[in-house]
């Protein structure tokens, strides 16, 4: 294929028709429908319906529109490392929103000092969200706390996190659990939050229905509503340490089975783009400094921060 040609194919996409894609890319139309034709004859498959002056993707079509992206992007960034000697181009990164907050500020940072020439565009969603776009290849890789399918996916073990029950200082809920089925359990928005899953696993086995669950979009607000004694709730310990606040909270630990969650990097394992490859160095480094970092002591029972 003509990268020339999924140029033109990307633009026409884009614009919606090959008129506005000739003005755009500052073209003849015939020089425009000349590449499409030369496309559709080297794929031996017809991509665009023609509805009049009005174009629609054909089944081919859609799935050549992510193939053609990766592929202009990969070249891009071919010409930048060939012609500078750096890597460059863009990168999609995806990362749970506990990873992303607590984690990954100091790691991007030094990679993009490291590598300027390359733009990392962070997604946040849950675990099952980013695997999902991962696959989809709206992603180039993600950070999550999700077992993959490793003949899909390649798995790079990163952050150790380990989960705690947060509550307020006087928190009877934290020394006695069963008063939960008369209280409220304080979890992230989304169903596909691993460390949700984690809690009503925990609250399955120890026979508790919850009278109340409030979710909130973000960790803050569930320290927030935690210190203001609404309720408990199951967060990483890596997250708890970046509130401000979190002298007004106390915590319980939660056995090791549900505690620990290895959070790791996956890619498809058709995904090779040098970029990937210098994050994933960066990353690995910075994880392998954390593990090594003084851990603090765990406590059977609830306590002080």
């Amino acid at each position: 294929m003509d990268l020339r040609a999924l140029e033109t194919f990307q633009a026409v996409v884009a614009a919606g028709g090959i008129g506005r894609a000739a003005t755009k890319l500052h073209r003849a139309q015939s020089s425009i429908t000349s590449r499409i034709h030369q496309l559709e004859s080297s794929l031996g498959v017809q991509l665009f319906h023609r509805e009049g002056q009005r174009l629609r993707l054909t089944a081919p079509g859609e799935e050549l529109v992510d193939y053609a992206r990766r592929m202009l992007e990969l070249a891009e960034q071919a010409r930048v490392a060939v012609r500078s000697g750096e890597t460059g181009g863009a990168l999609r990164l995806g990362s749970m929103e506990s990873v992303a907050a607590s984690r990954l500020p100091y790691p991007l940072a030094a990679f993009h000092r490291a590598h300027p020439q390359v733009w990392v565009n962070l997604h946040t969603a849950s675990s099952r969200g980013l695997v999902a776009d991962v696959q989809a290849g709206t992603l180039d890789a993600a950070i999550v706390g999700e077992q993959v399918d490793t003949g899909r996916f390649r798995s790079v073990p990163l952050y150790m996190e380990e989960l705690v029950l947060v509550g307020a200082r006087d928190s009877a809920m934290l020394a006695e659990p069963k008063r939960l089925a008369d209280g409220t359990v304080l979890v992230y928005h989304s169903q596909g939050c691993i460390y949700r899953r984690r809690l009503v696993e925990w609250l399955d086995a120890q026979r508790i229905v919850p009278a109340r669950v409030l979710e909130f979009a973000s960790y803050h607000g569930i320290f927030a509503a935690a210190a203001a004694g609404v309720g408990v709730g199951l967060v990483p310990r890596s997250v708890l340490e970046t509130y401000p606040q979190r002298d007004a909270l106390s915590i319980r630990a939660m056995p090791a089975r549900l505690a620990r969650i290895r959070t790791a990097l996956v890619t498809l394992r058709t995904t090779h783009l040098p970029a990937l490859t210098r994050l994933e160095e960066c990353l690995r480094k910075d994880a392998a400094a954390q593990d090594q970092a003084p851990s603090r002591p765990r406590h059977a029972a609830a306590g002080r921060l």
